[in-house]
């Protein structure tokens, strides 16, 4: 078994009175590709929104190489710094060029030198197709070209695993494909990432394992061919046939 990175236990998270996630427990390894899907509402992207810590869990743990980072404060920063996030909508620096969207997190996170940020950012501007437009702002590129520039952001910082909050959602269908294939790459590539996607096709390819969630638990984790083949819970089985069904209209 690979070495475990995050452990997650008895995770809970109320807005007011709207209890969001109840007693969420799972593990993420090294070099796992984890896919989380379910109908909107559900609350996957709150629980990765937990696990980078831009919400704050009302209960639970998040254990992280084994220490329980909710009860040690002064690992906060760090810790977020090794969780990098994708956003639904890009979330690049309207006034900086494609490269300085690269450099920002670097410098003022990782206290990088410019020079070596740059060639990191180069590295990974590369690495998605998007080296030539360095100079470019955010309104002279497509979506998926934005993506694209934030993924080449989160991998800038070098984190242990990349969480991706519905990365196509925004995108027009043509744009969807160029990004897919970004992610299809970093997964080949060992990358651990937590995906939460609506993308069937690339969750069946990609993941070494899919939880689907329902009104903010936990109904099912396990590997592809189990979910999408022979799901164990009712509940699965009209979300995939539901979904499939409207791919296939």
């Amino acid at each position: 078994m690979a070495e475990t990175i995050l452990e997650i236990r008895h995770l809970g998270k109320s807005f007011g009175d709207h209890e969001v996630l109840k007693d969420i427990d799972f593990t993420v390894h090294k070099g796992e590709v984890v896919c989380i899907i379910g109908a909107s509402g559900s609350g996957k992207s709150t629980l990765l929104r937990c696990i980078n810590l831009l919400e704050r869990p009302s209960a639970g743990d998040i254990l992280y190489h084994g220490r329980n980072i909710l009860a040690d404060p002064d690992s906060l920063s760090a810790y977020r710094s090794k969780m990098g996030m994708v956003f639904q909508q890009f979330n690049l620096f309207a006034n900086q060029t494609v490269l300085g969207n690269c450099l920002v997190g670097q410098v003022k996170v990782l206290k990088r030198d410019k020079k070596a940020a740059a060639a990191k950012a180069m590295e990974y501007l590369e690495k998605v197709g998007m080296e030539q437009f360095i100079e470019a702002k955010p309104h002279q590129i497509s979506g998926g070209q934005k993506q694209r520039v934030a993924i080449a952001r989160a991998l800038s910082m070098e984190p242990e695993a990349l969480l991706f909050d519905e990365p196509t959602s925004a995108l027009d269908p043509e744009m969807v494909g160029e990004v897919l294939k970004v992610m299809k790459d970093l997964a080949r590539s060992g990358l651990t990432m937590l995906v939460v996607t609506h993308e069937m096709a690339f969750a069946r390819e990609v993941a070494s394992r899919v939880v689907f969630m329902d009104d903010g638990v936990i109904v099912e984790d396990d590997v592809p061919e189990v979910i999408f083949n022979s799901p164990a819970q009712e509940r699965t089985r009209i979300f995939l046939r539901r979904v499939l069904q409207k791919e296939n209209d």
